[in-house]
């Protein structure tokens, strides 16, 4: 969070679509086939995307991506549980040439074409193996993320976790979602972290737009905030989940080595269900994530969160 920068409440489709990583077309697709409920419209007569329409999206994305039909997406999120569906990917190759040349760069683009296609039939055999053993969306996040969340205690995990880990992933990768596990990890575990956790954030919510930005109830929720980070990292380090970050680095870069651009043909297919033919989202900076994803922070809020980020950076700075 950048303390002179406010993130918006709402943005425009063209926003939400970069942050997802479809297009507008796409949205307006979900919107027709009533994928997505038309959002609020500005004075402008625009379409206006808050944080909630962002979740959704990102859902129905990975959920096209794994293969699933849009009208099962579609009865998934009416009748609030998961369908099981058939996968099926489309691949074109131009075998277009009339010289020996062009029949040897045509096959070679071929050889490419099928190594991504059965590449992305993997992906998705995975995605839907894992959403079968997870029985909930978190089998959509990538294995390196649901294989750090095994073992824990069914239902211990909430939706709104697997919402944050989600967004994570989007704009850190799976590496960075991982990480972030710890937190949900040890949350999960303990249950009075658990409590102190839900007290905290609904204070935070409390500190809506009736509230002034310099209230000592701003300051009093930010020393709130930062005591029980610091338990929180304190029960993290306690478990040994921090010295297994490590580990999950080392591993991260064993199996993930630098390579040539695998996204550049990331694209939209004709149905505009904006699906793409590369194995994983491109991420995007925080800056610019910031500016594309929406929430509905009061100035008071955020205040409050830049006051907690203050206290931590002192008190590092002391230690």
């Amino acid at each position: 969070m950048f303390p002179s920068f406010v993130p918006p409440r709402q943005v425009k489709i063209g926003d939400a679509a970069a942050f997802v990583g479809t297009t507008p077309r796409a949205i307006r697709h979900y919107h027709e086939i009533g994928l997505l409920p038309e959002p609020v419209r500005g004075g402008d007569g625009r379409r206006r995307y808050g944080y909630e329409d962002m979740i959704r999206l990102l859902w129905i994305r990975r959920m096209a991506d794994a293969g699933i039909a849009l009208d099962a997406i579609r009865d998934a999120f009416a009748d609030t549980a998961q369908a099981d569906s058939d996968t099926d990917t489309d691949a074109d190759t131009d075998t277009d040439t009339d010289t020996d040349d062009g029949i040897a760069d045509t096959l070679e683009r071929l050889a490419e074409s099928l190594l991504a296609r059965e590449a992305e039939l993997r992906r998705q055999r995975t995605a839907v193996q894992r959403m079968r053993t997870e029985g909930s969306r978190a089998g959509l996040l990538s294995d390196l993320v649901t294989s750090r969340l095994k073992g824990l205690p069914e239902g211990s995990l909430r939706q709104a976790d697997l919402d944050s880990l989600l967004v994570t992933e989007r704009i850190f990768g799976p590496l960075g979602a991982a990480v972030q596990a710890d937190r949900f990890i040890a949350l999960a575990t303990h249950p009075d972290l658990r409590r102190e956790s839900d007290r905290v954030d609904a204070a935070e919510e409390a500190l809506d737009d009736t509230v002034a930005v310099d209230g000592p109830r701003v300051a009093q929720v930010a020393a709130e905030r930062h005591a029980f980070e610091k338990a929180l990292h304190t029960a993290i380090e306690d478990s040994g989940l921090a010295e297994g970050d490590d580990a999950l680095f080392d591993l991260w870069d064993t199996s993930h080595p630098a390579s040539a651009d695998e996204d550049e043909d990331e694209g939209e297919d004709e149905d505009g269900t904006g699906r793409s033919s590369g194995r994983e989202h491109e991420t995007m900076s925080a800056f610019e994530a910031i500016g594309k994803m929406p929430y509905d922070f009061s100035p008071a809020r955020l205040r409050c969160m830049e006051l907690a980020e203050e206290l931590a950076a002192h008190e590092s700075t002391a230690s």
